[in-house]
């Protein structure tokens, strides 16, 4: 594991995000100085998201993307920053399996999950309160033990949408549509945080050097791509800019009043659903 750090104020300063297509879209100007840091330093660590959220939830980053399920247990020590966050349309996690199950099925099959603490779970709680067999899998590595028979369904996010049904899976739910039918809003998925005990005047800053790498991302695509490639694996260039395309849009930018309020909803499903018992306020800076 890499370590990104930056000093301000002679504090150090961790910050997280993972290897994805949209993470390194939206850090790439920012960690190779494209944009001007104001001085600030930058070394990269990359961990896959879960990873990231039990790094959080041990207190060891200060800033980091984060899943937003994770967020709803740690509004006391984190805060949201208003750029950086993956919110949209059409873009929610799938339930797959080999075969058609009916929800009775469902409801005592063994499902792979991409982590206790991500979104995609707290998803399928609400979808499924009953689906209690679940256990967490690499999110890369889902498809494989489905196919394999070793886990009955497993539960989709990133690039892996985008081929599952290449590989002879199908697709049980959509929790993203399920989502957007009972709120009529964008989903959630992850965002980046910053440890509460920080200056107002410096997490604005660091939002605001997000908010203009993202910028500069979207005006050099082109540019950002070889960095994009070097963590993308075996994906192809296609795939990779269908995944950016989903996950990096205007919420990106600035949560603004719609993702704000998508956010809201989140928590407060977690607060009905019985997952947390309340959350910390303000949510974010």
């Amino acid at each position: 594991m890499q370590t990104l750090r930056f000093v301000i104020m002679n504090k150090k300063i961790t910050l997280g995000f993972s290897p994805c297509p949209n993470d390194t879209f939206i850090f790439d100007a920012l960690i190779h100085h494209k944009i001007d840091t104001q001085g600030i330093d930058f070394e990269v660590a990359m961990e896959d998201v879960e990873a990231l959220n039990q790094m959080a939830e041990a207190g060891i980053l200060d800033v980091t993307k984060l899943s937003y399920h994770a967020f709803a247990y740690m509004t006391q020590t984190y805060q949201l920053l208003l750029s950086g966050s993956a919110l949209g349309h059409g873009c929610g996690p799938l339930l797959i399996a080999k075969d058609k199950l009916t929800n009775e099925q469902i409801n005592q099959a063994k499902i792979a999950i991409p982590g206790k603490l991500t979104t995609a779970n707290l998803l399928l709680s609400v979808a499924y309160p009953k689906a209690v067999n679940r256990h967490s899998v690499l999110f890369s590595d889902i498809e494989d033990v489905v196919l394999s028979g070793e886990y009955d369904a497993g539960l989709l996010i990133h690039e892996n949408r985008f081929t599952f049904e290449d590989k002879g899976l199908v697709s049980l739910m959509d929790l993203g549509d399920y989502w957007e039918n009972l709120t009529w809003l964008p989903i959630p998925l992850g965002g980046i945080v910053m440890k509460r005990e920080f200056s107002q005047e410096t997490k604005q800053l660091v939002s605001d050097l997000i908010r203009q790498s993202v910028e500069y991302a979207f005006k050099h695509t082109e540019e950002a791509l070889p960095y994009i490639r070097q963590y993308a694996q075996t994906m192809s260039d296609e795939v990779m800019l269908k995944h950016i395309g989903l996950y990096v849009n205007e919420y990106s930018l600035d949560l603004g009043d719609k993702g704000k309020t998508a956010v809201q909803r989140l928590l407060d499903t977690a607060v009905d659903s019985h997952l947390i018992s309340n959350y910390h306020t303000p949510i974010w800076i």
